[in-house]
Order: structure tokens, then sequence, then C-alpha cells
């Protein structure tokens, strides 16, 4: 390769990456671009950027906010077709995104990836075969379908910025019970879980080290500081999820356990938990009177005891005796 080609393949290869890196809504600033690029290895200069730009604003849909300095972004008449095609796979996950976790993606990606769900409906609009699996493909709740509650948008979306900055947040939060009035809290925000058709931050308050739940539908208010968020030591949202926290205790006076739950029932109704399993380390035994009984491991919750109550009379017996004790005062 002659040195023309290789600095016309360089060339091509730096505008490219510069390119891939601006989008439609947000406005993206040469020293920005600069700092990016380097990360990626690609050496470059503030004046070599800004003479990419220019002539690729002759070619491609880009365009400049006319400051100093500038900043650039993707018109928002621009096509997504000038960047790669988007293949059938790639479509349908986008969409199937869009329709379900759209709700827990913080409101500025939603709107850097809107140009995407777009592309991705366009081009399912040219594949019937592709198109009709959207059509065919549903997500139904294990439990009551509830109406979604009304969360504050504003709030919202400075609770998710602050997720995704690491920054603490003050809030205004109205508790549950109607009487009560609303409280101003600093909180450091660790995760959102999404739990049946409830949202909830999970984090600890600036004055304290123990994790707490908010709904995020109680929030009246929400702002971004500047202070870094404070994490508790090893937080792991998985094993905080598998300790049962989110399942709701029994007894708010204790701390969640766990607990050996042995159900009795019989022999079909116990085919149902060689299916779904209650645990990984579950075990189904079969007893002297024809009967089976299912041995599993887990946290001793409201939702547990809920969950229990849906299967009536089917089951014989349930140990330990607090579970069955709060099973039958449910039913009471």
């Amino acid at each position: 390769m002659s040195t023309q080609e290789k600095e016309t393949s360089n060339s091509l290869y730096r505008q490219w990456q510069i390119l891939s890196r601006l989008s439609t809504g947000k406005w993206m600033g040469t020293r920005e671009l600069q700092e990016i690029l380097q990360r990626e290895g690609i050496d470059i200069s503030l004046r070599t950027i800004q003479r990419d730009l220019n002539q690729i604003s002759q070619r491609f849909p880009i365009e400049n906010n006319g400051t100093v300095p500038q900043g650039w972004r993707w018109r928002s008449d621009a096509p997504l077709q000038s960047l790669p095609h988007m293949t059938s796979s790639q479509a349908v996950t986008f969409m199937m995104v869009e329709e379900h976790l759209k709700h827990l993606l913080p409101p500025s990606l939603i709107e850097e990836m809107t140009p995407w769900f777009d592309l991705a409906r366009r081009s399912l609009s040219t594949q019937n075969n592709v198109r009709q699996w959207i059509n065919r493909v549903r997500i139904v709740p294990a439990i009551q379908p509830l109406i979604p509650p009304v969360v504050d948008k504003s709030a919202q979306q400075a609770i998710y910025e602050g997720l995704l900055q690491d920054k603490q947040l003050e809030c205004v939060y109205h508790p549950r019970t109607t009487a009560s009035e609303e409280k101003t809290y600093i909180l450091n925000p660790l995760a959102l879980v999404q739990k049946g058709a409830v949202i909830y931050l999970i984090c600890t308050r600036h004055d304290k080290t123990d994790i707490q739940t908010f709904a995020l539908h109680r929030f009246k208010s929400a702002e971004v500081l500047n202070s870094r968020a404070l994490h508790p030591v090893n937080f792991d949202i998985d094993a905080y999820i598998e300790s049962g926290a989110l399942g709701f205790r029994v007894d708010y006076s204790k701390p969640t356990e766990n607990i050996e739950l042995k159900l009795t029932m019989s022999e079909a109704d116990a085919h149902y938990f060689e299916e779904t399993r209650l645990s990984k380390d579950q075990q189904i035994i079969q007893l002297d009177n024809g009967l089976y009984q299912v041995i599993s491991n887990v946290p001793f919750t409201s939702q547990l005891v809920w969950w229990l109550r849906s299967f009536g009379k089917k089951l014989v017996q349930i140990e330990p005796a607090e579970v069955s004790d709060a099973v039958h005062q449910v039913n009471e």
C-alpha cells in the first residue's frame, strides 16, 4: 500500500469513528470527540477533528450549533440508513426492548434510542415473516395484572440520571400511608428493580447505612446533586434480590430469614414443582401415605405467604408452623 493510500485509509477510519459517535439529539463538542477517540487509541488534534467534521458535513446530514466551541450532531431528518443496515434479528430485539424495558431506561437514553426504534419499525415493515414474530409473542404476568401507578416524569428522569451518573439525589417522598407527611431525603441510588407494575429505587439514605426500598411513584420531586453517591461495601443487587428483600418481610421488626419449607401434596400437584422449582436445592420425596413432599430453602416473606394461599386445599400440610400459621391467618 502506498503512502497516499495509507493516509486515505487512516482518514476514512478516523472519519467513520467520528460519525459513529454523533447522536441525533445531543450536541457533541470537538473536545469530547477527541477524548473518545483517544480512548480508542486514535491520537488526533482538535484542528483535524474540526476539518474532518466540515468535510463530512458536505456529504452526510450532520449539523453544528454555530457556537464556540462548536457542537455537532446528526440532523433530526437524517435517515439512520446512513449507518450500517439493521438486521431482522436486531430489529426484533429493539422492538422488544422498547415494549418491555422502556420503563427501566433513563429518559435521556430513550431519547437517544428513538431513531433506532424507528429504524427497527421501518426494517420490520418490509419483512412480513419477521414482523409476525412481534405480533405473536407476549409476556403475561403470573399474578393479577395491575395498571402501573402514575410516576412523576421529572422526578423519574432525575432519579434515573442520578443512578446513571452515580450522584446523590435530594428527593421529596410521600410514604405509603395517606396520613403521613411528605419527607425530604438525601439518597444514594444503588439500583432499580421492577416488581409487577411497580418500579422500586434501591438506595441508602445519606444519614444511614442500611439499604432501603422506595416506590418510584411516591416521589413528588427529585434533583441530582453534584456529590458522588456513597455505596455500601460489597453491595450486590442480585444477592440483595435473592435474599428475599423485595418479597417484603412478614414481620418488619425482624430481618428476612431463610426457612426450610416443606409442602405436602398429591403426586399430581407435585409435578408442578418438577417443572418450576422453588429453589436450586429443592427436593421432592414420596411419603409412606402416598403423598409427596416438596422441600426447599426459601426466604420467609409476605409474598411467599400469599403465593402459598393461592394453592388452597391442594397443600395438605405446610411446615414450619410459623409459615402455616401465617397462611391460615391470611385465610381467616
